[in-house]
């Protein structure tokens, strides 16, 4: 592991507090060219970014050979577009920088957990192709993933909706524009990166509907998926060690991605 690095410097334009700079932390695999890489979101309803989402994920991807990049996105009281620019500048950032991470820029994924679930499923539906006339030249680069992990996501703002998320994120902007642009589920596109989606069916924290409804959007735009719904299992699992059922995730997710060649 190496020391974070804030992802937006030099670039002028990204509106931050000193001492609140958003960063990625790499956890690179040795030995390994070209490697895949995938970056991590950790969930906490966008105030806060939980632990065990963290680092312990980011050391689960790199045990089964993949690269990893931790994301520290910020969180309320900044309110949107303030994480789901983070998350999009992580990934141009690693894809700009690809060759000095050792990273193929054409194998790079993210991973979400709950709220971070979200930010990767928005990031999964609204990327950009890079800004072409931009002066920082990570702005010129592509924020489109290779793959997306949703983990119990939180994908609704209209059905199910989870109001903490939404108050943390938006506030008082409640306008149906903003909560319609804010629900994955209606903004799949052609384009949006085939995924890996599982959820607990008794899910008390956000509804496990919500991981159904984004599947049945990547299915009508025939966008490849797999999605995993366990029996019994609380929200917040993580790697869901204690778990023996839903830790079978991990070994699903490993067998998926070495299908699509991570």
């Amino acid at each position: 592991m190496t020391k974070p690095i804030p992802i937006w410097a030099p670039c002028k334009k990204a509106e931050f507090k000193e001492g609140d700079v958003p960063t990625i932390t790499p956890y690179l695999v040795k030995g390994k060219k070209n490697n895949s890489c995938i970056i991590v979101f950790p969930g906490g309803g966008y105030v806060t970014r939980a632990p065990h989402e963290r680092e312990p994920i980011a050391l689960w991807l790199n045990k089964i050979g993949i690269s990893s990049f931790l994301l520290d996105y910020r969180v309320s009281p900044y309110k949107y577009p303030i994480p789901f620019l983070d998350a999009k500048r992580s990934i141009k950032f690693v894809r700009y920088n690809a060759k000095k991470f050792n990273i193929d820029p054409d194998r790079i994924g993210i991973i979400g957990f709950s709220a971070g679930g979200h930010l990767a499923s928005l990031v999964g539906v609204h990327f950009d192709y890079g800004e072409k006339k931009a002066e920082d030249p990570v702005e010129k680069i592509s924020s489109r993933p290779n793959l997306l992990i949703l983990c119990y996501p939180v994908i609704s703002f209209v059905n199910y909706p989870h109001q903490g998320c939404i108050k943390n994120l938006i506030g008082d902007n409640t306008s149906k524009e903003i909560l319609e642009y804010l629900s994955s589920e209606k903004n799949v596109r052609k384009d949006t990166p085939f995924c890996f989606i599982w959820h607990t069916q008794n899910d008390q924290v956000v509804p496990v509907f919500h991981s159904i409804l984004f599947s049945l959007s990547l299915k009508e735009k025939n966008i490849n998926f797999q999605l995993h719904i366990f029996d019994n299992g609380p929200h917040g699992l993580g790697l869901a060690e204690n778990n023996p059922s839903v830790s079978k995730w991990t070994l699903l997710c490993e067998e998926w991605l070495k299908e699509n060649n991570f």
